[in-house]
């Protein structure tokens, strides 16, 4: 009972110290808890008792669907109130709090939505080394892109360009399955023919 209270205690110390000034998070940090999970989730696979194995994976589903029912419940209470609605929608800028919106399959934002505004959210990086990019399709998760000006036909700075725009597109999107990047510049034809005289 102790040990429990010492828990809430320090949880409830971090709650205020992060609600007093909240800190800006890693993109990835989303990304390490899930690894973190899966592993964990991984080696409960393992157990030789498959009783145990089933009861702990349980367990992780049932903390799941807990977790899910109050999310919706506060996104209910948000969505009630304009006020509410401006609180989630601020929150969602949050990007560890819209991933877990994606992981319980609450995001209000569909794809694509999410897609635009991380090509928009990019574009003015683009634009400052002569380059810009647009959506050229979204099929079943992956997402076409078309690169234009410079990001698309320089070969030295089109990499660094290429992978900003991956980078801010899969932090708006984490559930793209693939990006497909279109330059949209021809190419000069290049020729490895030698002439013989």
């Amino acid at each position: 009972m102790a040990a429990s209270a010492v828990v809430i205690e320090s949880i409830g110390e971090n709650q205020s110290a992060s609600a007093a000034s909240p800190q800006p998070r890693k993109p990835s940090e989303f990304k390490v808890q899930t690894d973190r999970v899966e592993k964990l989730a991984a080696r409960l696979e393992q157990a030789n008792d498959p009783e145990t194995r089933a009861t702990a994976l349980e367990l992780v589903q049932s903390v799941i669907e807990l977790h899910g029912a109050a999310l919706q419940a506060l996104i209910d209470r948000c969505i009630a109130t304009e006020e509410g609605e401006r609180i989630l929608n601020e929150a969602l800028q949050d990007d560890l709090v819209s991933s877990m919106f994606l992981l319980h399959n609450l995001h209000p934002d569909d794809l694509e939505t999410r897609v635009l505004r991380g090509i928009e959210s990019v574009r003015p990086y683009l634009q400052e080394h002569g380059g810009d990019c647009e959506l050229a399709g979204l099929d079943n998760g992956i997402v076409r892109l078309r690169l234009h000006g410079n990001c698309g036909s320089c070969p030295s700075s089109s990499l660094t360009l290429k992978n900003a725009v991956e980078e801010a597109l899969f932090q708006a999107a984490p559930d793209i399955k693939e990006i497909i990047a279109e330059n949209s510049a021809a190419k000069p034809a290049t020729s490895n023919l030698v002439m013989i005289q």
